[in-house]
């Protein structure tokens, strides 16, 4: 059953640190069964509850999962063996096409910011006791959430959108909660929502966003809590449109307690409307990074959300990093005022590769998706097959087991940093290798 390894310990904490041991080093690997409770029990020389214990503290903390008489085992994909550890090592002379980085030309500069912001640390130095936000960032932000048509709200700034998703996470829910999170999705929120000792429930998703059948049972089932991606979703692109978010408000209002996530991803990078979902439940947030506009060196996003949201996770900030650098916000805000990004010129550079893309690949029989932002995600029938034909075709794409749960496979393209004259080539590739592969999946 466990092969060599010998699991040891003699309380709780010491046998759950043994299983993580192993299930990092390998010796654990995803599938694999773990002995019945009494069993190893009576191997340690314990009491049966001790063991217990300690299976439930793996399973709240997502490296086991429990299917009553079938007994425990390794989760598929275990939390503390992280999603980006499923990647393609890129030779030299591959191309890369597989990391869901921005286009480092149409980043602006940060220079003159800093240094603006720099300045005036310089002279009025932020002190411990001091305001954590700056106040010209916070109006700019708050304006253009008004202009969105984003419910009012007050704004906070974290280091980044995960960071903001795991705060309002965690001040909300309580372990064994079941979140319900799109499929396939961003590999650091299916990650993160185990790591919090929360459920995955998968929802489904098509180019128009999150499926309402799939959300409304995921509701009703008891799902305490939704994160929705409303424009660039990462894998696939799907940004809401007007009738889908109509839908899901409708299934929202009819759970009024649930708590609503919006990570609207392509702040900055689509020429998409936003179509936001926030008022639609009691418990709201609704944040927006720079990092694909600005560059994701700079950490940072905006938080708005209801009252009471938005003070318990400034309130838990406070007993952690405190507040993101108030130099940080004031060069953001720098860059904003002076337009350093041209959003609608940044939407069209990705989108003139993207639906290029998409359409020199429905040109060749092959479908594939990519709505907005910078990745195409392309379904395939055998994710290993294909990843490892592409690679040696030259072209490095992400594995879709990266992205999913109960998903069917697929590889992520992005295409950010692709020529017009590697469209025709990619699409080749990538044609050559979906259509010649038994039936596998990358894991």
């Amino acid at each position: 059953m466990l092969g060599e390894y010998l699991i040891s310990g003699r309380r709780a904490a010491e046998i759950c640190a043994s299983v993580e041991r192993a299930v990092i080093a390998g010796d654990l690997e995803p599938g694999q069964l773990l002995p019945p409770m009494r069993e190893l029990a009576e191997r340690l020389g314990v009491n049966p509850n001790t063991v217990a214990a300690a299976y439930r503290s793996l399973r709240e903390r997502g490296v086991i999962e429990t299917a009553g008489r079938r007994g425990s085992r390794v989760r598929p994909k275990p939390v503390i063996t992280a999603r980006e550890a499923i990647r393609v090592d890129v030779p030299e002379g591959v191309r890369n096409v597989s990391d869901g980085n921005p286009d480092t030309a149409l980043l602006p500069s940060l220079v003159e910011a800093f240094a603006a912001a720099a300045g005036v640390a310089d002279k009025d130095p932020v002190l411990y006791g001091d305001d954590s936000l700056e106040p010209g960032l916070v109006r700019r932000a708050r304006a253009d959430l008004d202009a969105d048509g984003v419910p009012d709200g007050p704004v906070t700034v974290t280091s980044g959108s995960l960071d903001a998703i795991e705060r309002v996470l965690a001040v909300h829910l309580k372990q064994g909660d079941a979140v319900a999170v799109e499929d396939p999705g961003w590999g650091s929120m299916l990650d993160l929502v185990p790591a919090l000792g929360l459920r995955t429930v998968p929802v489904g998703v098509d180019d128009e966003g999150p499926l309402p059948d799939d959300v409304e049972r995921a509701l009703d089932a008891g799902a305490r809590a939704i994160v929705v991606t409303d424009r660039a979703q990462n894998p696939t692109g799907a940004a809401v449109g007007s009738g889908r978010a109509k839908a899901l408000r409708k299934i929202l209002g009819a759970h009024p307690e649930v708590l609503l996530i919006e990570d609207d991803h392509g702040h900055g990078i689509v020429d998409l409307p936003l179509h936001p979902l926030a008022g639609a439940t009691r418990q709201w947030a609704f944040v927006r990074s720079v990092a694909k506009a600005y560059g994701p060196d700079l950490r940072l996003a905006v938080l708005t959300g209801d009252a009471g949201t938005v003070d318990r996770v400034r309130g838990r900030q406070r007993l952690g990093p405190g507040w993101v650098s108030r130099i940080t916000q004031r060069a953001v805000a720098g860059l904003w005022e002076a337009g350093a990004v041209d959003a609608a010129a940044v939407a069209a550079s990705y989108g003139e590769r993207r639906d290029a893309l998409v359409a020199a690949l429905a040109e060749r029989g092959v479908v594939a998706h990519g709505r907005s932002g910078m990745n195409v995600w392309v379904p395939v029938p055998d994710e290993t097959g294909a990843v490892a034909r592409l690679l040696h075709a030259g072209w490095a794409v992400a594995p879709g087991a990266r992205f999913r749960m109960e998903a069917a496979p697929g590889v992520r393209i992005t295409v950010s940093r692709l020529g017009p004259e590697e469209i025709g080539a990619v699409a080749d590739a990538v044609v050559s290798a979906v259509r010649a592969a038994p039936r596998r999946h990358y894991a």
